[in-house]
């Protein structure tokens, strides 16, 4: 029988009853939000990282990239060795590794021991996160409870990263940038003591790790990033473009090569036969693209063109969290009435009416007047969505593959995120530059022999035409990202088909299946 429609009660299935699924609740929302809360957390902290460390705007990516890569590249090794060695085990290694890669990124003296320690958090969070998420399946039946618990879950993970930009500005403000990654240590070993007295062990299964996969799978990823980053700093014709392109594509040639032949691939490639689950993942993979770039780009703009301070630039995410968190809480109240499919095509239309507003910021916006507005419109649209996505892609699957399945919808989320990131700073640096062959003759029409020197010493435009150049990139950039977002809910629109048997399961009332 499916042992997630199993009524047993404290039984070998893992699902506990009562008080103490709360607080194992608690434990896996705390958990992701650690994890999901460092990609912003270290936004915040971006323009004094690139002063202290010496970044291009361009490289500067790669503090983002070195994280979101080796974790969305490893997240389905780190869901197969869950399901392999035991969900709790492998949920507290990972917790406890992400909290030594964050003292040790803490400590960094240069640019490339920073991106090494931040790669090994990916590490961390890619054995963390996926087995957290399928700690829910085993510790919470199917019905209104997992709706529930999966509702917290996706408001943590859509909310987590405007609460790291709140985060992020208090400890920049307040202590210094390398805080943003101390903050880590003590959290992830309150997480990891908690674990081991709240939660249950899941049942082990058995299998092998595909570690070639994985190695190849996160390689041609790494390399596909690059070449777009290099892209945007040496363009398109350069050599190592070129050969960084065609790294990728054979890289993940024998990516997928080795996945079929596999008996047990890293990427179940099966999960897609099932429509609704391809397209939940196509969604979620448009959706993280935009994202990353939104929080990005914009922290950059409210710092570099608002002149907000670290502090006052969190604040200004705050309103996001609160309208995530609305967003999700509705669509988990009201899936099992309506299902999945009006909340993914109202949310990716939701983001991409936000992510359009925004293009049309330039020099002359205020918060108030240009930013606030579509940063609800955009936070409505992720609560919306994350909840929606989260649920599809488990529903239905074997307790045996829902470590499988929650880590390729964070690798999805992630190297959507990634990818994303580095295509729309490619869009970025080309606008910048383009605007930059008007802007540098205008400032140098006017500019004092002192500014000219610092101009030919440093290669930065002051303001104001600097902030030309910076918001000229900003607005590409968000044009791109709302076309990523409209392909979203055009597969949400097309692909998505909610069945009977979805909204019973939903609703609790699904008679359980073999398997």
């Amino acid at each position: 029988m499916d042992r997630n429609a199993s009524p047993t009660r404290n039984g070998t299935d893992g699902k506990v009853r009562g008080s103490g699924n709360g607080l194992a609740l608690f434990v896996i929302a705390s958990c992701q939000l650690m994890v999901v809360l460092d990609i912003t957390i270290v936004n915040i902290a971006l323009p004094h990282i690139q002063t202290g460390l010496g970044f291009s705007t361009e490289s500067l990516s790669w503090v983002v990239n070195a994280y979101t890569l080796t974790f969305g590249g490893l997240l389905l090794l780190g869901g197969r060795t869950g399901d392999i060695l035991g969900r709790k085990r492998v949920f507290i290694c990972g917790v406890l590794l992400f909290g030594l890669a964050s003292l040790l990124g803490g400590l960094a003296q240069n640019a490339g021991q920073l991106m090494g320690a931040r790669a090994l958090q990916g590490v961390g969070g890619a054995i963390a996160s996926p087995t957290a998420l399928a700690l829910i399946t085993t510790t919470f039946r199917e019905g209104p409870a997992r709706n529930r618990a999966f509702g917290v879950f996706a408001a943590v993970s859509a909310g987590g990263g405007a609460v790291g930009l709140l985060a992020g500005g208090i400890l920049v403000e307040w202590l210094d940038w390398r805080w943003v990654l101390f903050v880590n240590v003590p959290i992830a070993a309150l997480i990891a003591l908690a674990a081991v007295k709240v939660l249950r062990e899941s049942e082990r299964h058995a299998g092998h790790f595909d570690a070639a996969g994985a190695l190849l799978g996160t390689a041609g990823m790494v390399a596909l990033v690059y070449g777009f980053i290099r892209a945007a700093q040496d363009g398109w014709r350069d050599p190592l473009t070129l050969g960084s392109f065609a790294a990728a594509v054979v890289l993940l040639t024998l990516f997928v090569v080795d996945e079929r032949r596999s008996p047990q691939p890293i990427t179940p490639l099966h999960m897609f036969a099932d429509r609704n689950r391809a397209g939940t993942y196509g969604i979620m993979l448009m959706l993280a693209c935009a994202i990353f770039g939104m929080f990005f780009f914009l922290t950059l703009f409210v710092q570099n063109v608002l002149g907000f301070s670290p502090l006052r630039a969190g604040l200004a995410f705050l309103p996001i969290s609160a309208i995530i968190a609305v967003g999700a809480g509705c669509a988990s109240q009201l899936l099992p009435r309506y299902g999945p499919k009006p909340f993914m095509v109202a949310g990716a239309l939701c983001t991409a009416a936000g992510l359009a507003w925004l293009t049309r910021t330039d020099v002359h916006s205020t918060y108030l007047g240009s930013i606030l507005g579509p940063m609800l419109i955009f936070g409505l649209g992720m609560g919306l969505q994350f909840v929606s996505l989260t649920l599809m892609a488990l529903s239905n699957v074997p307790d045996r593959e829902s470590g499988a399945a929650s880590g390729l919808l964070n690798t999805m989320q992630q190297v959507g995120g990634s990818l994303g990131l580095s295509i729309l700073v490619t869009v970025f640096g080309t606008a910048s530059r383009n605007e930059a062959h008007t802007q540098v003759p205008a400032f140098l029409a006017t500019a004092t022999p002192e500014q000219r020197a610092s101009f030919r010493r440093t290669g930065m435009l002051p303001d104001p035409w600097g902030d030309q150049v910076l918001t000229s990139g900003v607005s590409a950039a968000f044009f791109v990202a709302a076309a990523f977002t409209l392909v979203g809910a055009a597969i949400a629109l097309f692909a998505i088909q909610v069945r009977p048997s979805d909204l019973e399961r939903l609703q609790g009332s699904h008679t359980p299946t073999a398997v």
